[in-house]
């Protein structure tokens, strides 16, 4: 009888991934698939590994890919991961731990490094070994310990909460474009990368999902970018519950590293689209309305970053 599969690794590319990033993804230990996800109309690249599933996306662009990768995981759990960011050879392991003593979590939240691209010798250093999640103690915000994370020097499990989503609309931020939010501050996330989620959970978002993206009738509209926090905070909005418990943050040492750029080599995003999607899915929460305003008066400088971008970029 075939094992039950416990983790997908999903991961949009374009096939420029690194010799060494393949390596150090097929040393991933345990009962796990990958899922390539490529665009269409580009070469793929064979990769010779059974638990490898290669795909190409209908359509160009991030959202789409990444759509159809976690339409396609067969895990229980689920984690995304770029194609030059790097994951614990144990981390399989760590899922199936960690969800025997919480099976009520949503989620998994890794300890994220981040790593300047250039630095080879720290991204190629050994993994420290993962503590043991049966030994950890809890780290609870309370009256007496306000403040669990230590600047991220915490060393058991941090209580992750949901989003306040219930936070109040602010009107400010409808009519002062430069006022700065303060309900998205908290040891909450809105980020849907890099963490492992409960597989049921993502699935049943991505069903919602696809019908928000519909306009009027067969016109549907789908961001290229943005898909990250469009997700993060899509399965957090479908499952809501005020002041939930959704999961916990793992302390050091890290289990992913987050290879970081400059700005620079980076194209600027407009998640204003992908947020717009919250809005018309979720229009009775607050936090997801101050997060849209917030990003449309920033339209302006992203358009300027985009060009200074492009300039560099053909220079």
């Amino acid at each position: 009888m075939k094992e039950k599969l416990i983790l997908s690794i999903v991961t949009p590319t374009t096939g420029k991934y690194s010799e060494y990033w393949l390596q150090q993804l097929l040393k991933v230990k345990g009962n796990v698939e990958f899922v390539l996800v490529y665009y269409p109309n580009i070469p793929i690249r064979p990769v010779d590994d059974p638990r490898v599933k290669i795909l190409t996306s209908p359509y160009k662009g991030e959202m789409m890919q990444r759509f159809v990768g976690l339409l396609n995981a067969s895990g229980e759990y689920v984690l995304a991961l770029d194609d030059d960011d790097f994951v614990h050879p144990d981390i399989e392991n760590l899922t199936s731990e960690y969800f025997q003593r919480f099976p009520e979590s949503w989620i998994l939240r890794l300890k994220k490094e981040n790593i300047d691209f250039k630095d080879e010798e720290r991204i190629k250093k050994d993994w420290g070994e993962i503590p043991d999640v049966a030994q950890l103690d809890i780290c609870k915000k309370t009256p007496e310990n306000p403040y669990p994370y230590q600047q991220g020097n915490y060393t058991g499990l941090l209580e992750i909460p949901v989003v306040p989503l219930d936070n109040r609309f602010d009107f400010r931020y409808a009519v002062l474009p430069f006022t700065s939010r303060k309900d998205n501050l908290g040891y909450h996330f809105e980020n849907f990368n890099n963490i492992v989620w409960k597989n049921e959970l993502v699935q049943k978002a991505l069903t919602d999902l696809s019908q928000a993206t519909k306009v009027l009738g067969a016109v549907t509209w789908i961001p290229s970018t943005g898909f990250d926090r469009l997700l993060g905070l899509f399965v957090q909005a479908k499952f809501f519950q005020k002041d939930a418990i959704i999961g916990h943050w793992m302390p050091k040492p890290e289990q992913i590293r987050y290879i970081d750029k400059p700005p620079g080599l980076k194209p600027p995003r407009f998640h204003v689209i992908s947020d717009a999607l919250l809005v018309k899915q979720y229009p009775q929460y607050g936090y997801l309305w101050n997060l849209f305003l917030e990003k449309l008066y920033g339209v302006p400088r992203t358009l300027a970053k985009t060009v200074k971008w492009k300039f560099l970029k053909n220079r």
